[in-house]
Protein backbone atom coordinates (compact mmCIF):
# COMPACT_ATOMS: atom_id res chain seq x y z
CA UNK A 1 0.00 0.00 0.00
CA UNK A 2 2.99 2.37 0.87
CA UNK A 3 4.43 1.95 -2.42
CA UNK A 4 1.25 2.67 -4.43
CA UNK A 5 1.38 5.91 -2.95
CA UNK A 6 4.30 6.87 -3.08
CA UNK A 7 3.88 6.21 -6.83
CA UNK A 8 0.73 7.96 -6.73
CA UNK A 9 2.16 10.95 -4.96
CA UNK A 10 5.15 11.06 -7.25
CA UNK A 11 3.19 10.55 -10.79
CA UNK A 12 0.62 13.70 -9.24
CA UNK A 13 3.68 15.78 -8.71
CA UNK A 14 5.10 15.78 -12.14
CA UNK A 15 1.84 16.31 -13.25
CA UNK A 16 1.44 19.33 -11.28
CA UNK A 17 4.66 20.01 -12.50
CA UNK A 18 3.46 20.13 -15.81
CA UNK A 19 0.21 22.01 -15.56
CA UNK A 20 1.85 24.67 -13.70
CA UNK A 21 4.63 25.37 -16.37
CA UNK A 22 1.88 25.52 -18.96
CA UNK A 23 0.14 28.14 -16.73
CA UNK A 24 1.53 32.44 -17.57
CA UNK A 25 1.66 34.31 -14.36
CA UNK A 26 0.13 37.25 -16.09
CA UNK A 27 -3.18 35.25 -16.89
CA UNK A 28 -2.22 34.10 -20.68
CA UNK A 29 -0.69 30.63 -20.51
CA UNK A 30 -2.69 28.25 -22.70
CA UNK A 31 -5.13 30.73 -23.81
CA UNK A 32 -2.86 33.09 -26.06
CA UNK A 33 -1.91 29.77 -27.80
CA UNK A 34 -5.95 29.24 -28.90
CA UNK A 35 -6.35 33.00 -30.80
CA UNK A 36 -9.36 31.63 -32.85
CA UNK A 37 -12.76 31.69 -30.94
CA UNK A 38 -14.10 29.04 -32.68
CA UNK A 39 -11.58 26.72 -31.59
CA UNK A 40 -12.82 23.87 -29.33
CA UNK A 41 -11.13 24.72 -26.28
CA UNK A 42 -11.18 28.45 -26.79
CA UNK A 43 -9.28 30.93 -24.77
CA UNK A 44 -11.71 31.32 -21.77
CA UNK A 45 -12.08 27.39 -21.55
CA UNK A 46 -8.26 26.53 -21.68
CA UNK A 47 -7.81 28.17 -18.49
CA UNK A 48 -10.71 27.19 -16.80
CA UNK A 49 -9.36 23.31 -17.61
CA UNK A 50 -6.09 24.30 -16.42
CA UNK A 51 -7.10 25.83 -12.90
CA UNK A 52 -9.08 23.06 -12.19
CA UNK A 53 -6.22 20.44 -13.16
CA UNK A 54 -4.66 22.30 -10.67
CA UNK A 55 -7.02 22.35 -8.02
CA UNK A 56 -8.05 19.06 -8.51
CA UNK A 57 -3.94 17.62 -8.59
CA UNK A 58 -3.21 19.88 -5.62
CA UNK A 59 -5.88 17.99 -3.48
CA UNK A 60 -4.95 14.96 -4.80
CA UNK A 61 -1.40 15.34 -3.87
CA UNK A 62 -2.27 16.66 -0.06
CA UNK A 63 -5.29 13.31 0.12
CA UNK A 64 -2.11 11.03 -1.01
CA UNK A 65 0.71 12.47 1.20
CA UNK A 66 -1.55 12.39 4.48
CA UNK A 67 -2.65 8.88 3.39
CA UNK A 68 0.82 7.64 3.09
CA UNK A 69 2.21 8.73 7.21
CA UNK A 70 2.66 5.76 8.94
CA UNK A 71 0.91 5.43 12.31
CA UNK A 72 2.95 4.20 15.03
CA UNK A 73 2.23 1.13 16.81
CA UNK A 74 3.20 2.62 20.26
CA UNK A 75 0.96 5.66 20.01
CA UNK A 76 -2.13 6.85 21.28
CA UNK A 77 -5.04 8.58 20.31
CA UNK A 78 -5.10 12.30 21.40
CA UNK A 79 -9.06 11.25 22.00
CA UNK A 80 -8.38 8.54 23.98
CA UNK A 81 -5.53 10.77 26.02
CA UNK A 82 -7.58 13.73 26.71
CA UNK A 83 -10.50 11.14 28.04
CA UNK A 84 -8.39 9.73 30.75
CA UNK A 85 -6.79 13.34 31.58
CA UNK A 86 -10.83 14.12 32.28
CA UNK A 87 -11.34 11.32 34.37
CA UNK A 88 -8.53 11.99 36.07
CA UNK A 89 -9.13 15.47 37.17
CA UNK A 90 -13.10 14.40 37.69
CA UNK A 91 -11.49 12.11 40.47
CA UNK A 92 -12.16 8.59 38.45
CA UNK A 93 -9.13 6.04 38.54
CA UNK A 94 -7.31 5.80 35.92
CA UNK A 95 -6.15 1.99 34.85
CA UNK A 96 -2.66 1.84 33.67
CA UNK A 97 -1.91 0.30 30.73
CA UNK A 98 -1.47 -4.22 31.58
CA UNK A 99 2.25 -5.12 31.63
CA UNK A 100 3.34 -8.37 30.82
CA UNK A 101 3.58 -10.37 33.72
CA UNK A 102 7.41 -11.11 34.49
CA UNK A 103 8.50 -14.91 34.54
CA UNK A 104 10.42 -16.27 37.45
CA UNK A 105 13.58 -17.66 36.22
CA UNK A 106 13.66 -21.82 36.19
CA UNK A 107 15.42 -23.75 38.45
CA UNK A 108 18.49 -24.77 37.32
CA UNK A 109 20.39 -28.21 38.82
CA UNK A 110 23.02 -27.85 41.15
CA UNK A 111 25.63 -30.37 40.78
CA UNK A 112 26.70 -32.09 43.53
Amino acid sequence: MQAILTVAIIIVCVLLILVVLVQNSKGGGISSNFSAANQIMGARRGTDFIEKATWTLAILLLVFSLLSTPKKAGTVDSSESQGSITKAKAGGAVMPAAQPAVQPAAPTATPQ
